[in-house]
């Protein structure tokens, strides 16, 4: 997608804003840069189009790894049904934010015997990703004398195309092979946990819905056929999600109506006459928050190099990896990036803004058509609300952490 086309949400009177706040007030008020900015009634106006979408009775979970902000995490506590975390310092994050340990699921392989204890102790939903996982899962609950709440995360034995991450199909670090899944359930029935259900997240950011459709239904398939290999009811099928989101020019919108009906289709034709009673969850990450947030920078020096004019910002990779190509792009673009504060009458011409780390990878804008801009100005990367900070290497050069705020 162009530029512009994610410029006009966030303008108001030819002004930049995030929420109702013009963009220098606000980098007025967080009093540094860079620094992330997050709009609240966007994630909420995202979170009621897709309740419109989906089915009444699917539960709609939160990946908290796609931003662990905590004021983030907090007002999507109050708008979910569910939080899905990766780590002990996720899941307290989740349960900080006045979650139920009933509605938070913890996902990932390698879960330390620490994190197993601290989340049999809190009453989570584990997610057991092998069979070592689950003894190990089943000896803390001994030791503590709790029973364990656990479910099976299935590698099923299809992959999603045009998925920007494959996390199912072939071999895995993630979750159990189906063709495995059998024999764990024997071995569940001897250890003292509580089997709740499964789980199945074969892919993320996809923007086609024909392969979105196709990939549910054979999920659908997949959980139904491994539910009736347990003897006692179950009570939870994690569908996954994968929705993407456009961050390129050629990108174009998931039609998520296209979704919502397929899976309101197997969720009262084939999954409500075996299981009617069981928790159905959709985990969405960044299709809740990513086009939510941007990524403000300011431009501390303006040069030309054997003719090409560089805009050097005091941001850069360090805190936004994906938007530098470093996050899962094999042929780097660029991403949706503006000129905060646009001077009146500025002409537009070729730029490249680079960020302040010594190394060319720290790239955020390559020959990108910008109003002129000097040092002083704003510099603002959109599609920045998921897999932003968190996800890059902060430390890098020991520059300091940039703020984040929700308005």
């Amino acid at each position: 997608m162009k530029p512009e086309e994610h410029e006009a949400p966030f303008v108001r009177n030819g002004s930049l804003c995030v929420g109702d706040v013009e963009l220098g007030r606000l980098s007025e008020q967080v009093g540094s840069t860079p620094f992330f900015a997050y709009d609240r009634a966007k994630i909420t106006a995202r979170v009621a189009a897709v309740r419109s979408a989906l089915p009444a009775d699917i539960d709609l979970g939160f990946a908290v790894k796609a931003n662990p902000m905590p004021a983030l995490v907090q007002h999507l506590s109050r708008e979910v049904d569910w939080l899905d975390v990766a780590s002990a310092g996720e899941m307290q994050v989740a349960l900080d934010a006045g979650t139920s340990p009933a509605r938070v699921s913890f996902a990932g392989p390698g879960k330390t015997d620490a994190e197993l204890r601290r989340a049999v102790a809190a009453g989570v939903l584990i997610e057991l990703e092998s069979a070592t996982e689950a003894r190990r899962a089943a000896a803390v609950g001994g030791v503590l004398g709790i029973r364990p709440r656990v479910a099976v995360r299935v590698n099923p034995d299809f992959t999603v195309k045009g998925s920007g991450m494959r996390m199912g199909g072939g071999p895995q670090q993630f979750g159990v092979d189906v063709e495995q899944v059998p024999g764990l359930l024997e071995e569940l029935r001897d250890l003292d946990v509580a089997v709740e259900g499964f789980h199945v997240f074969a892919g993320s950011q996809n923007l086609q819905s024909e392969i979105l459709v196709d990939a549910q239904r054979r999920t659908v398939d997949l959980v139904l056929e491994l539910a009736a290999k347990w003897p006692d009811e179950i009570s939870y099928l994690n569908l996954g999600g994968g929705f993407g989101i456009p961050y390129f020019e050629r990108d174009r919108p998931l039609d998520l109506r296209a979704v919502g009906d397929n899976l309101r289709r197997l969720v009262t034709e084939e999954i409500r006459p075996a299981h009617p009673t069981a928790r159905v969850v959709i985990e969405l990450g960044r299709y809740l928050v990513g086009e939510a947030g941007i990524y403000v920078t300011r431009v501390v020096d303006r040069k030309t190099s054997r003719d090409k004019t560089y805009l050097v910002v005091d941001g850069g990779m360090h805190h936004q990896l994906a938007a530098s190509g470093n996050f899962g792009q094999v042929i780097r673009r660029n991403y949706p990036i503006a000129v905060g504060e646009p001077r009146r009458g500025a002409e537009r011409e070729r730029v490249t803004v680079v960020g302040s780390l010594c190394t060319p990878l720290d790239l955020l804008g390559d020959d990108v058509d910008l109003p002129h801009a000097e040092p002083g100005d704003l510099i603002v990367l959109f599609q920045a609300g998921a897999y932003g900070l968190t996800a890059s290497p902060t430390r890098f050069l020991g520059h300091p952490e940039p703020a984040e705020i929700v308005v």
